[in-house]
């Protein structure tokens, strides 16, 4: 459809000399920045390169001024952000430092901006675009590198209908237009850092903060028999007591949204679930309602007890508002900020509130995972995860890779400037293993010990998993579909070599939506011979007399069961 509108950009001169590229002048780097620098652009051909750099540590100095270099040739550059939340930050930090057209492209631009963007990508006009996952599909005239940033992130990972993870892909535009590839994260992906250790990345550490910030010193609060405050410990409510009457800033990480988890009957001990979803409705306070965050069904709070009738109905656990309330109660004097997906969703409020921050006025912001993704807070002294045991028992097999990423980013964002740093991590389980080697040897140490258990089980990256899934408004409809494809193929054809099926069988929460889910796992130890495979089952979906009846997909390389 874009290739029918004409498009007439304004006649724009391509710069390509310093004076006319920059607004300002690029930072000195270190000796391993420059290192990364170098690699980077030589070759100038086609290559991969996973630049590990702790948090801090001047990642985005070293490809802002990559990118200074690929504009003197006159390409253009593109850079991919995992939110949309860190576009506007990212453009801004852009525009401030290069005088070349900067473009964004995201699902939260309206359909003229999108394509104005799309045209002026497409005609060479703008030089630098910057977007979520879907910004890998633009055309450019003159491509010259791509970067992806927190490359390990998941919202990469497109989930509903075309299904492409936009790391992956970068990889594959980028072979094809024979540029660079940067891949730039803390905490790299076990799939980015076992193509690193295998020699198909090329891989390189920044291991030492920018300018004069130290590393944060981590600190274990253990939370066993403590009489918690919406969800903190006394000697935490202590510490930001400290930090604050120091005249610098809190981060209090919690990634749950809404008041509660949970509204309880205390009587009966009932809880208020989704009629539609096998999962509880949330319970939030402004504006006060019942919310399912899985379906998004909305209700009125109940006053009664739907299977007693009791009155008496308790919020179980601590969301970002519950624990946002509490701050306030607790030090009603300073600006608490709350920053999770309800409280960003109008218009220019996420930037307002980075603008209050920005200030350096002592204040507590309290928030989701919005908070521990790329963002700089040169005032915070004092990050605080809640809930550090949060995946430490997951049944997903990237549940501990999720948390040590998690916990290593939000605590990043702790003494980044010339004040030293504290991350206090609450935890039930102060001796797990996982955490200890985190916090005392490092992510490196972790992601190796990860990788050899991978290996052992026969688990991503060393096998690769490709998920069927089907779903259906009655229960047993769709793992009979599933079953029935896996009967005919097993009956009539030969397996491909080194393929493996588990289920099907219902998926983790079987029940969303109002529809029944079912899924089946195929693994497989080389992808062609997956692949094979895969051409079987869609071959059979098509022949399948059940297909009308259940909606189906296959997810390759999935990055979670549900």
């Amino acid at each position: 459809m874009a290739e029918s509108f004409a498009s007439h950009p304004r006649p724009y001169q391509v710069a390509t000399d310093s004076e006319t590229i920059l607004k300002e002048a690029p930072l000195t780097l270190n000796e391993e920045q420059a290192l990364a620098l170098y690699s980077l652009l030589n070759p100038s051909q086609f290559h991969t390169l996973l630049l590990e750099g702790v948090t801090g540590s001047g990642k985005t100095e070293v490809y802002l001024q990559a990118i200074e270099a690929i504009l003197k040739e006159g390409k253009q550059a593109l850079i991919l952000v995992p939110e949309i939340g860190l576009t506007p930050q990212t453009l801004s930090r852009f525009k401030a430092r290069f005088q070349v057209p900067v473009m964004a492209l995201h699902s939260g631009l309206t359909d003229r901006q999108r394509l104005d963007a799309w045209l002026m990508a497409r005609d060479g006009s703008a030089r630098i675009l910057i977007g979520t996952r879907s910004a890998i599909f633009t055309p450019m005239k003159n491509p010259g590198i791509i970067i992806v940033d927190e490359e390990h992130d998941p919202s990469f990972k497109q989930q509903e209908g075309f299904r492409y993870h936009a790391r992956d892909l970068a990889v594959l535009r980028a072979k094809k237009e024979d540029i660079p590839l940067l891949l730039t994260t803390a905490t790299p992906s076990l799939e980015s850092l076992h193509n690193a250790l295998d020699g198909r990345y090329q891989h390189l550490h920044l291991r030492q903060r920018a300018g004069n910030a130290s590393t944060p010193k981590f600190k274990f609060l253990d939370i066993r028999g403590e009489a918690l405050q919406a969800g903190m410990a006394p000697e935490l409510i202590h510490h930001i007591r400290q930090h604050l009457s120091a005249q610098t800033q809190v981060l209090i990480f919690l990634n749950r949204r809404g008041f509660s988890p949970s509204l309880i009957c205390h009587d009966c001990g009932a809880v208020n679930e989704c009629t539609r979803c096998d999962a509880r409705m949330t319970l939030h306070r402004s504006p006060a309602h019942m919310h399912c965050h899985h379906c998004d069904r909305q209700t009125p709070i109940p006053k009664r007890c739907h299977h007693c009738h009791s009155e008496d109905l308790r919020p179980s656990g601590a969301g970002t508002e519950r624990t946002e309330e509490q701050l306030k109660s607790l030090f009603p004097t300073i600006p608490v900020l709350r920053i999770d997906r309800d409280s960003t969703s109008r218009k220019h409020a996420l930037e307002n509130m980075m603008k209050q921050i920005h200030t350096g006025e002592p204040c507590i912001m309290i928030g989701t995972q919005m908070l521990a993704k790329g963002h700089h807070f040169p005032k915070v002294t004092l990050v605080a995860v809640l809930d550090a045991d949060a995946g430490l028992f997951s049944a997903d097999f990237r549940g501990m890779e999720k948390t040590a990423q998690l916990i290593l980013q939000v605590a990043g964002r702790a003494g980044r400037a010339e004040l030293s740093g504290e991350v206090l991590l609450q935890t039930h389980h102060p001796d797990h293993p996982m955490l200890a080697a985190l916090v005392t040897q490092g992510y490196e140490a972790f992601a190796k010990s990860e990788l050899v258990l991978r290996q052992g089980a026969g688990l991503p990256p060393f096998h690769h998993h490709a998920l069927i899934r089907a779903e259906a408004s009655r229960q047993g409809w769709a793992e009979a579909f599933l079953r029935s494809i896996r009967d005919a193929i097993e009956t009539h054809l030969s397996l491909p070599q080194g393929n493996h099926w588990s289920g099907p069988f219902p998926s983790p929460m079987e029940k969303r939506a109002g529809l029944f889910r079912s899924q089946m796992l195929i693994q497989g130890r080389e992808r062609r011979h997956l692949h094979a495979l895969l051409r079987m089952i869609m071959h059979e979906v098509e022949h399948n007399p059940m297909k009308n009846k259940v909606r189906w997909s296959i997810d390759v390389d999935p990055i979670d069961s549900y």
